[in-house]
């Protein structure tokens, strides 16, 4: 069998053993400095100004939008307009806090949403935001949907969560938007087991942001914001401070256990990407061979920090056949994310309005992906490329 994945983390016995060492001298586990450490290591990586753990990417997309609203800037019934091929748990927040889904549909040649796919949704509705995802380790053209987004009034919000270290020649993905969401669940780029993280520039999102994660108090604000926060709420006292709540929030913490695997596991982040992207070219190298088979269009990519292989057949009978020498040669393999998400019982539950979906709809019926991670080895990447020829 070639797994999804093969180990929890990168240098995996070395990681275990420093963990638990760490465990057995620390005197805290519950959210503190090495969750801190974490986020200032990462806030350098992505080259962003705030950088906020999480428990889990899902909550980073909550608190996102659950933040934008809190600071008035997204109200009940907005349109907020979302990656059609993507995961649930960026939708489902959309639904829960009151606003209006609007699935945008996703290029067939890279995945994700393009400015013409925005476009020819723009002509039949308006959004208010859109919530992107950057599917796969892939991205769509980011410099010129963020320039629309722009004119348009559209807040632009990325989750990048599939896409860490993924680079277009303008800039990383999960720089775009306002801010980006990123997942360290144990088959992502980087593990914690899990984990997330919120990324941005806006002062004032990112103090609301650690507000939500933490039940709406202002402990992990500086002492600069906290006064600024009682004084607005009229809280003259040190002791009943500890106690007040000032907006709607949820307990999204992590723990030191987070932050310190964090810090261990960002250490190897470069080299994961390096062989990430080295692992998918040998693999395209055999699929831009095969007529049976879509490439992806990576040209205005400048580093591929692929997640996953996708497959992406021509037609639904050629996909029946590769599923079956994928099967035969024991290759895990996944539908691509949850395919157009207008399908999932979920969302036919609560949303009435079905838009039409080509390119989302071709990559549902026709494509599947495999796991792509540095562990592979040669003769593991040899059986994979076997299957992938004509």
């Amino acid at each position: 069998m070639i797994p999804l994945m093969k180990n929890t983390f990168l240098h995996e016995e070395e990681t275990k053993k420093e963990l638990s060492e760490f465990i057995l001298r620390t005197n805290r586990l519950s959210m503190g400095i090495m969750c801190t450490g974490f986020e200032s290591a990462f806030a350098k990586f992505q080259k962003a100004g705030h950088a906020i753990l999480f428990n889990s990417g899902a909550s980073a997309n909550l608190a996102i939008l659950q933040s934008l609203k809190n600071l008035g800037r997204l109200k009940d019934g907005d349109k907020i307009g979302f990656s059609a091929l993507t995961w649930s748990t960026n939708v489902m927040p959309i639904m829960q806090l009151g606003f209006n889904p609007i699935p945008i549909d996703c290029a067939v040649h890279t995945l994700n949403v393009m400015a013409e796919t925005l476009i020819a949704r723009l002509k039949e509705t308006r959004i208010q935001a859109l919530f992107i995802t950057n599917a796969l380790g892939f991205a769509g053209d980011l410099d010129k949907i963020k320039a629309l987004c722009e004119d348009e009034g559209i807040m632009l919000i990325e989750d990048n969560c599939e896409a860490l270290g993924t680079q277009i020649k303008t800039g990383k993905t999960g720089t775009f938007g306002i801010a980006s969401s990123f997942s360290f669940f144990v088959a992502h780029h980087m593990s914690t087991i899990e984990g997330g993280m919120i990324c941005t520039n806006d002062d004032e999102l990112a103090e609301m942001a650690r507000m939500v994660r933490a039940n709406g108090w202002d402990r992990n604000l500086s002492p600069e914001q906290q006064m600024r926060w009682r004084k607005s709420n009229k809280v003259l006292n040190e002791y009943y401070s500890k106690y007040v709540f000032y907006d709607l929030a949820y307990n999204l913490r992590p723990t030191e256990i987070t932050g310190f695997l964090g810090l261990t596991q960002i250490k190897y982040l470069k080299d994961n990407i390096r062989k990430r992207q080295k692992n998918y070219l040998k693999l395209e190298s055999v699929v831009s061979k095969n007529p049976d088979l879509v490439s992806i269009d990576t040209s205005h990519l400048k580093l591929i920090s692929n997640f996953a292989f996708p497959v992406i057949c021509r037609t639904k009978e050629i996909k029946e056949k590769y599923l079956i020498r994928f099967f035969e040669s024991e290759i895990e393999i996944r539908p691509v994310i949850a395919g157009n998400i207008q399908r999932q019982p979920f969302y036919k539950k609560y949303v009435n309005k079905e838009y039409k979906l080509p390119g989302t709809d071709f990559i549902h019926f026709c494509g599947f992906y495999c796991g792509n991670y540095p562990e592979l080895t040669e003769d593991e990447l040899g059986i994979i490329a076997r299957c992938l020829a004509k």
